[in-house]
């Protein structure tokens, strides 16, 4: 029997994919580290021999299948996966740009659903394995300047929980996972207060904890998650007065 345990991740070449990468390595883990930038992955590859870089777009659904094959011709057989390519570009309410949210829903919101299409007669053949869908808290509801990034998240959370039952039936298990504010490239481009941040270390943690319980949301920094979950819930006048002011 082969026990070896395998995680194949995207969007790893940097943040909270690299980190959490990492991190499984560090536990035996062999890890399938997928991005773009094939000389970040190479160095990525260079901190653990248990990583192996599989350089690929996410948006680029040939790609995704090449990748999939190569884990079926091979006889990989993966125990976890996890979708976690995702960028930001925040926008002005004022001055809405439909490129901007086209770019987003591509990156973040079709791209899981293409992988998804690929990994699943794989994921079905094999007996299953567990998915985590990295999402965000700010899909939970609007925040100021994240009308698109919000939107493709709110979407990644609606499909997952749609899916997830369906997917249960042949032993894919999906885990919804739920960032707020972890210090990585994307939230080092922001000029506002970000409260309860935490490193990318700690969240790849909290991601690999999560995973092995088999849980089924996974959030971290939870002050963050439930503060929001909160404001969700408040008449929207209020809410609306809430967020207008500064954090």
């Amino acid at each position: 029997m082969n026990l070896e345990k395998t995680l194949w991740i995207t969007g790893a070449s940097s943040g909270i994919g690299e980190a959490t990468a990492l991190y499984y390595a560090q536990q035996g883990w062999t890890v399938y580290a997928s991005a773009r930038r094939a000389e970040a992955l190479q160095a990525l590859a260079a901190k653990h021999s248990g990583i192996k870089p599989l350089p690929l777009d996410v948006t680029d659904t040939a790609a995704l299948a090449a990748a999939v094959e190569h884990f079926r011709e091979n006889g990989i057989r993966l125990t976890q996966v996890v979708l976690n390519a995702g960028t930001h570009t925040p926008v002005d309410g004022r001055k809405i740009d439909v490129k901007v949210f086209r770019s987003l829903f591509e990156v973040n919101f079709f791209s899981v659903v293409n992988a998804l299409e690929a990994l699943y007669p794989l994921l079905h053949h094999q007996g299953g394995a567990r998915v985590g869908i990295v999402s965000s808290v700010a899909g939970l509801t609007g925040l100021p300047s994240s009308s698109a990034y919000g939107a493709t998240k709110a979407a990644l959370n609606n499909m997952t929980e749609a899916l997830r039952n369906d997917m249960a039936q042949d032993g894919i298990q999906l885990s919804l996972i739920l960032p707020g504010f972890v210090k990585t490239p994307l939230t080092d481009k922001n000029d506002f207060p970000m409260p309860w941040m935490i490193s990318a270390e700690k969240a790849a943690e909290s991601i690999f904890k999560g995973m092995d319980a088999g849980r089924f949301i996974i959030t971290f920094p939870r002050r963050m998650y439930w503060a929001l979950r909160i404001l969700s819930f408040l008449p929207k006048k209020l809410y609306f007065r809430l967020l207008s002011r500064p954090l």
